[in-house]
């Protein structure tokens, strides 16, 4: 007689306890799936902001005319925006409790900068964590059930007279779809990992590069002024 060896019917033949793990790990992959198009989009977006403000920040505006820019449009701002914004509003702060020293200025701006680059920086990270998390367990949570299916299968042999490989076949086959379900979760979760960390740290390079060049665009205007 010929044996059904589709996937839903080895869902539907195996025991609770795989059941329980494939169900638990179909759950993780959807999960995982929306936490990758989730950060796909933000990244996007973030690239997209941060090039709109780029081009206009060397486009010659003046640097309080992009100051007021972003100051109303802050909601809708990228990182790279809210980090000027926040140097700049640093700087006026020092400003306007009179303080010249050009020193002061510039480190209490560049701290300022440093301090919004790190709330940023974790805020693209985000989720970030969950997707390694997901790479890293799921197969082993895969493993798990296929072990206590084999064992479940094997105890359920152990009152035959005479085992054949028909009658093994089912049970580990059955076992073995746990294993499967727990790659089939953790593969795509690892490459999308790989792929939006190498993402993140060019984007935390370009971020780290506006600040030094624009600390040096404060540093020579803060140097003519006081001539």
């Amino acid at each position: 007689m010929n044996q059904d060896f589709s996937i839903v019917t080895l869902i539907l033949h195996a025991s609770f306890v795989v059941q329980l793990v494939m169900a638990l790990l179909l759950c993780v992959s959807i999960a995982s799936w929306a936490a990758i198009i989730r950060k796909y989009f933000a990244l996007k977006r973030t690239r997209a902001l941060n090039e709109d403000f780029e081009r206009e920040f060397w486009s010659g505006t003046s640097l309080n005319e992009l100051f007021s820019s972003a100051a109303q449009n802050a909601k809708f701002a990228g990182p790279m925006e809210r980090i000027f914004a926040s140097g700049m509003r640093e700087y006026h702060k020092l400003r306007e409790r009179h303080i010249g020293d050009a020193t002061t200025l510039l480190d209490g701006a560049r701290r300022a900068m440093r301090a919004s680059f790190q709330r940023e920086l974790d805020a693209i990270e985000s989720n970030l964590s969950f997707l390694a998390t997901v790479g890293s367990v799921s197969p082993y949570v895969g493993l798990f059930g296929t072990v206590w299916g084999i064992m479940h299968a094997f105890t359920g042999l152990s009152s035959m007279t005479q085992v054949t490989l028909s009658t093994v076949a089912p049970g580990i086959a059955e076992a073995l779809v746990a294993t499967a379900i727990g790659l089939f979760a953790a593969i795509p979760a690892v490459v999308a990992y790989n792929r939006f960390a190498r993402e993140i740290d060019k984007i935390a390079i370009a971020l780290e590069t506006f600040i030094e060049e624009f600390s040096n665009i404060m540093q020579r205007n803060l140097s003519a002024t006081q001539r």
